[in-house]
């Protein structure tokens, strides 16, 4: 039987966020490989607390809970909070990261398709900004095992000054204010890899492995992820063009942080994020450069998240003037 080509079954919200599940996977893979398998512990300890906080939530509202943590959504967010998180950040933090995520973000503002910012965004900013130190406490590429990560999280030890320290973009970041400083000469400190951050590469690389799933799939479209990536690497290179001694190249910023997370698994957020096609592409190149901006003159080594939430706040206007006109009319008016 030949059916018509605009007759699709439309995907179940279940089964999007369980693809968006199994596309994390390569870049948690990767995480473990290369930072250590504490990301597994913060995984589990934000999806318990996410799940907790919600079924709370739901019941205090008389909502249905089983019907909507079974949708995935809360187990999404939590991953997210996760793995933006340092792998040896104490328990509590992370259990709290995800709380804010899922309670205060999402479903103070209705629950799932109503929040106006990106919950697992939202939730970081808020961590950084409280607890600064705590949120900048990386270890380096496969200088800790599991035992280490595990007390670290448990919050048995915290002398942290021998066994962690800053990444490729807070080294970049900083490195570059010392008087005569060049990109080279910073890039010999230690924390780097071929490309971006020491061990970083095989993150964003896995990253990218679950994006191409997430495109493959139909997902997500390729408009956010290709404006995203497009816009940090032209923002990135016309600097570096211009004084490449001062300014960190395209493919550091690409292979570095968390540019291929946010590509295709934060700036791809269907609630918060436009929803016309002009708009994604405005959303996500604005996002680029304003973490661009931040990684470059900001006070923070990492600038996504700063970048997702205020353009969380420009969607209304982005979506209201890319709306593609109505069928028939010109300007606005009948002809």
């Amino acid at each position: 039987m030949i059916h018509s080509p605009y007759i699709r079954k439309p995907a179940s919200i279940q089964r999007v966020m369980l693809t968006v599940l199994i596309a994390l996977l390569p870049g948690i893979a990767a995480y473990v490989w290369q930072i250590g398998a504490g990301i597994l512990v913060n995984i589990v300890i934000a999806s318990v607390a996410a799940l907790a906080g919600e079924a709370a939530v739901l019941a205090l509202r008389r909502k249905p809970v089983a019907m909507a943590l079974g949708d995935g959504s809360a187990l999404v967010t939590a991953w997210l909070v996760a793995l933006c998180f340092p792998p040896i950040v104490p328990w509590w933090l992370t259990a709290l990261a995800a709380l804010v995520a899922v309670v205060a973000v999402k479903q103070l503002y209705g629950g799932l398709g109503q929040n106006p910012f990106n919950p697992a965004m939202a939730a970081y900013c808020t961590m950084i900004v409280a607890y600064p130190a705590l949120m900048s406490q990386w270890p380096a590429a496969g200088q800790l095992d599991f035992a280490t990560q595990l007390q670290l999280i448990l919050g048995s030890t915290r002398d942290l000054d021998a066994i962690t320290g800053a990444t490729a973009l807070d080294t970049m970041r900083t490195g570059l204010r010392v008087p005569d400083a060049t990109v080279d000469s910073v890039r010999q400190l230690g924390a780097f890899g071929l490309a971006g951050g020491k061990g970083w590469e095989w993150l964003a690389a896995g990253y990218l492995a679950g994006g191409l799933i997430l495109l493959a799939t139909r997902v997500i479209t390729w408009h956010m992820p290709a404006a995203f990536l497009t816009a940090l690497a032209i923002i990135s290179g016309a600097f570096w063009l211009v004084h490449p001694g001062q300014f960190a190249s395209p493919l550091f910023h690409l292979a570095s942080g968390g540019a291929m997370l946010a590509a295709f698994f934060i700036v791809t957020d269907p609630v918060s994020g436009a929803t016309t096609p002009r708009g994604k592409l405005i959303f996500a190149a604005g996002v680029a450069c304003i973490a661009w901006l931040i990684r470059s003159f900001g006070a923070y080594p990492e600038g996504i998240a700063f970048g997702v939430l205020l353009m969380n706040l420009c969607v209304p206007l982005i979506d209201m003037k890319t709306q593609p006109p109505v069928f028939g009319h010109r300007g606005g008016r009948a002809p």
